[in-house]
């Protein structure tokens, strides 16, 4: 089986095709993915469609070594965590096809990553080793091919000047970052941009007081002078990114895809327009597990697009306290 061949999916018909394939490779190749399924006594025999698929607790990829693959590990991504907590680790044997994923993904949603200039506000992720984010946006700041194009650390005077500059000589530009950045940003220096998207990655990484989306994007629409703030939704566990173009409605690349579940019972998939905790199929997860369930809450639309609503209560994973977002 040619794993490449996920970026050419084109249906639902070929999307569930893959993902029943890969299950079985999975299932075969990935010892820890293997005995989570023998404990539910879901074998590839009781898998006929994507439903059916047992979807592995987020958690193990801070408790187990999640690889589906006896190559050598090209590249460990970890998530960011307080000293001493354990992190999560996705190790990743073929970044021939992370990469593809990323710079296709974008593009389906934005178009040539050459016409932009891309900006990253990421401190909190440049400050630590090992995060995906970071290797995801520095392969963009260098596919982008400008000169303008860069990392950002704390120097709020330099990025606003570049921004005003390439505002003024209407330069498409990609401005990404972490959330207390961003407000950090428009506390600085108040903008009115025409030509530049603002995509925030979420999170204030203990630096601010959380805050509910909409409130978040308030502050920024108006200090930013956009009309919508963007989002990028990924994690380290997973290879693809989902998008949002303005209202915290996301929507998935071809070879990703989000089911819903009960809160009350892991294994039920609720239907459209019902909240539970989110499912997420990453087909670029080839060589790790592509079938992961999160601790964030969501609901899906009958687009098939998504909204993330908020996240389990580290405490209760049964969903009964919910921490929002």
């Amino acid at each position: 089986m040619d794993y490449r061949s996920i970026f050419d999916i084109n249906s639902e018909t070929a999307f569930t095709k893959k993902a029943l394939e890969l299950f079985k490779f999975q299932f075969e190749e990935n010892p820890v993915y293997r005995s989570f399924c023998d404990l539910l006594y879901r074998h590839p025999s009781d898998v006929q469609k994507l439903e059916d698929i047992p979807f592995l607790p987020i958690e193990f990829f801070k408790t187990h070594k999640v690889v589906s693959s006896t190559k050598d590990i090209q590249q460990t991504f970890t998530s960011s965590g307080t000293t001493g907590s354990v992190v999560s680790q996705h190790h990743v044997a073929d970044l021939n096809l992370y990469e593809p994923s990323f710079q296709k993904g974008f593009a389906h949603f934005y178009g040539n990553i050459e016409d932009y200039t891309v900006l990253a506000l990421l401190p909190s992720y440049l400050e630590r080793e090992g995060s995906s984010l970071i290797y995801m946006v520095n392969d963009m700041i260098q596919q982008s091919k400008h000169p303008k194009s860069g990392f950002y650390l704390d120097d709020l005077d330099a990025l606003k000047q570049t921004l005003l500059e390439l505002e003024a000589s209407e330069q498409k530009t990609l401005l990404i970052g972490v959330s207390y950045a961003l407000l950090d940003l428009v506390e600085f220096h108040q903008f009115e941009l025409k030509h530049t998207i603002i995509m925030e990655t979420g999170g204030m990484k203990g630096r601010r007081k959380e805050m509910i989306k909409s409130e978040l994007h308030s502050i920024l629409k108006k200090g930013f002078g956009v009309d919508t703030i963007h989002s990028e939704y990924g994690m380290t566990e997973l290879l693809s990114q989902a998008y949002s173009k303005g209202n915290g409605i996301f929507s998935t690349p071809p070879w990703m895809k989000v089911l819903i579940r009960d809160p009350e019972d892991a294994l039920t998939i609720l239907g459209e327009k019902k909240s539970g905790g989110i499912n997420i199929i990453d087909l670029a997860n080839v060589y790790s597990c592509a079938f992961i369930a999160t601790k964030d809450l969501g609901k899906i639309h009958n687009n098939g697009t998504f909204e993330v609503l908020g996240r389990f209560d580290q405490s209760d994973i049964r969903g009964c306290n919910l921490m929002v977002l």
